[in-house]
């Protein structure tokens, strides 16, 4: 689909070209003369179809890395910054005002949401409203954890103060899919507990970054916050070698977090907060409810066109029902409205990387020549910006579609006669994030249950695969994630327990009450916070 600039609302016309000419570094929004990358999207402005310029962004290099670097790491000060000894409630206060200045901005980055990303107006909306909604969150789950530690322990003659504190620089890199959502969870509750950060956006979803970097800057101590643009081997992996990062934060490809590891010189140091690929099943029983099995995995499978790590990439459907399954689930899949972001009602949207309807294209011509056939009219038609879901049948173990993360909108089903196939697939996968099951005997469904929570994270019972609620654990096994990430696990993963002990004798008790009585600690502390 193409479409003309008259056709676009006028609130939505891209009138003004966004040069993101600056760069957050040591608390200065410091301007560049140096070389540019410009940001298209793939959403076309013309009749003729091409792509629609948005404006640039600074292509740095290491030097300008480093510099981010020794900003953050003075901003921690070998653990005396004033950030990292800041008092909990300061901490929050900075917090505070950042989403408060955020809120402002919201319709400048829904906008670009929809046009960097291709994201429709309502899933762009309520990324940014779950963000707000999350750091509200996060710092009152932060209180809470300060509550409960403004107390002091005893066992065997010995008193314990405990809290969590920071772990260090934290390096993070967001993803494209949810450049603003998936990429505050790391950051967020990193700069909470008192880390100081570099962040590297996303290639794609990097514009709407911009309406934000005051906020940035105006919100935190110099240091805490330093954001850079570039290639990620140009400015992340010198920053890696120097091994003076603590943290790697990285939502994103296994390959990338495997090469910016590497390159860790003293690897034990360095934490790891991951999320990476998942190849969702849904295993459909042969008692499942049809339509609300079908329902489910049209959302599971092409919500956002599939490009979700929690997406269903690969469904197995009982044989007894597959044929019924295919017929209604293809007719629910070409009756999916195409069109640009902001068109009221479009399911479908153009693919934000130019290059993916071509590979979408390759596990398709793989799928057919290995005996796959495409079973919805629509499948595979092409535009220059999208290529129409395509539903494969029969897939097998030998096609690149069941074994890769298509993250696109192609949706491999295989039939099954034992129940042992799909649940032996699973356990033998790469990825171990999430599973959804379809069926209502209590019977099946209990053994079933009981194995696949040792296998993945979450079993969503008759529905798609998801993140949300952000208050429940976000995880995975095995290739697909490195620590929990959810409102209270992120906090948690981002730091580290860490407490005073003193011996229960008159001489330490006195100091203790004096440490309390005068406030001079920022640790040592009950100040219990409303």
């Amino acid at each position: 689909m193409t479409s003309t600039f008259t056709e676009i609302p006028e609130q939505y016309q891209i009138k003004n070209l966004v040069h993101q000419n600056t760069y957050l570094v040591g608390g200065e929004l410091k301007k560049w003369n140096g070389e540019t990358s410009n940001v298209y999207s793939t959403i076309s402005s013309t009749e003729d179809y091409q792509p629609t310029l948005l404006g640039g962004i600074p292509t740095l290099g290491k030097t300008e890395a480093l510099e981010a670097l020794d900003a953050a790491c003075d901003a921690y000060g070998k653990g005396q910054g004033l950030w990292p000894t800041m008092k909990v409630a300061n901490r929050i206060a900075c917090m505070e005002k950042f989403v408060e200045q955020m809120k402002t901005k919201r319709d400048e980055v829904v906008k670009l949401l929809m046009w960097e990303i291709g994201k429709n107006l309502p899933d762009s909306q309520k990324e940014f409203d779950r963000t707000v909604e999350y750091i509200y969150d996060t710092i009152e789950d932060y209180k809470q954890m300060d509550r409960d530690s403004a107390k002091f322990e005893k066992h065997d003659g010995v008193h314990a103060h405990i809290r969590r504190g920071p772990l260090g620089i934290v390096l993070c890199l967001g993803p494209y899919n949810y450049p603003l959502n998936e990429t505050f969870a790391l950051l967020i509750p990193a700069i909470m507990m008192g880390n100081t950060t570099i962040f590297k956006p996303a290639k794609h979803g990097v514009l709407l970054l911009s309406p934000l970097l005051e906020a940035f800057q105006n919100s935190f101590p110099k240091g805490v916050v330093n954001i850079i643009y570039g290639r990620g081997r140009t400015v992340a992996t010198p920053i890696m070698e120097t091994g003076r990062i603590d943290v790697l934060a990285l939502i994103g490809n296994s390959k990338s977090a495997n090469a910016l590891q590497s390159h860790h010189p003293r690897q034990n140091r360095l934490r790891l907060v991951l999320g990476l690929e998942a190849k969702n099943p849904a295993i459909i029983l042969k008692d499942a409810d049809l339509d609300l099995a079908i329902s489910e995995c049209i959302s599971g499978t092409l919500s956002f066109n599939g490009q979700r790590c929690t997406a269903l990439k690969v469904l197995y459907v009982h044989e007894d029902i597959v044929e019924e399954f295919n017929k209604r689930f293809s007719k629910k899949v070409d009756a999916l409205n195409f069109g640009n972001p902001w068109d009221k009602g479009a399911q479908l949207t153009p693919l934000p990387e130019p290059e993916k309807p071509q590979y979408i294209q390759e596990l398709i011509d793989d799928a057919l020549e290995k005996g796959a056939e495409i079973v919805n009219a629509k499948g595979g038609e092409t535009t220059p910006n999208y290529i129409f879901p395509a539903v494969l049948y029969p897939v097998n173990k030998e096609m690149r579609v069941f074994e890769e993360e298509q993250f696109g909108p192609v949706i491999p089903v295989l039939s099954f006669k034992d129940i042992e196939e799909p649940m032996s697939d699973i356990a033998d996968s790469n990825y171990g994030q999430q599973v959804s099951l379809f069926g209502s005997d209590v019977k099946t469904l209990a053994p079933l249950i009981d194995t696949l929570v040792n296998l993945v994270c979450r079993v969503n019972l008759n529905s798609s695969c998801q993140r949300g609620p952000d208050v429940y654990p976000f995880t995975g096994r095995k290739d697909s994630a490195v620590a929990t990430l959810s409102v209270h696990d992120a906090l948690r993963s981002f730091s580290i327990r860490t407490f005073v002990a003193s011996k229960d004798n008159d001489y330490n008790n006195a100091i203790l009450n004096n440490l309390l009585d005068s406030k001079a600690s920022n640790f040592v502390s009950t100040d219990y916070i409303l």
